[in-house]
């Protein structure tokens, strides 16, 4: 399920949800996903209350609890942020948040870029190309810049 909170014209739910539905086959990950697609300012609440971090950021993701068998998690995304790094990175909005939503799935099926040996960036790159994104979140931090076939 898409929650739009933040309402934008250039995303459409339709294609995001079947985009979801393909990725999660890709990454694996079973049970449902519930999505936020809201504004800077609800993302930096949701990373202020669960990650002691007061700011706003792009992509969280709310793994669920075990005992919910039938739901994988929960995804927020701010539309703001993506915007701003659609535009930086020259693809779509809707482009930049098949990129989060992919990234969040990831975290989702219990991947961390920030504590493995490369695991995660080397399959969100691989998915990435797979289902025909451009460059991946991972791989931009990391300084490359590859782009996929369109």
């Amino acid at each position: 399920m898409i929650v739009l909170a933040a309402p934008n014209r250039r995303i459409q739910k339709a294609v995001l949800e079947r985009f979801v539905r393909q990725a999660q086959k890709a990454v694996g990950l079973r049970g449902s996903v519930s999505i936020l697609l809201a504004d800077d300012e609800e993302l930096e609440h949701l990373n202020t209350a669960f990650r002691g971090k007061n700011k706003p950021t792009d992509v969280l993701s709310f793994p669920a609890d075990e005992l919910a068998k039938d739901h994988a998690g929960d995804i927020a995304i701010s539309l703001e942020t993506a915007a701003r790094q659609a535009k930086e990175f020259g693809h779509s909005l809707q482009s930049e948040v098949k990129i989060l939503l992919l990234h969040g799935l990831l975290h989702l099926k219990g991947m961390d870029h920030e504590r493995d040996e490369g695991e995660m960036e080397r399959l969100e790159t691989k998915l990435r190309t797979k289902l025909k994104l451009p460059v991946t979140l991972i791989e931009r931090s990391v300084g490359t810049k590859k782009k996929a076939p369109r």
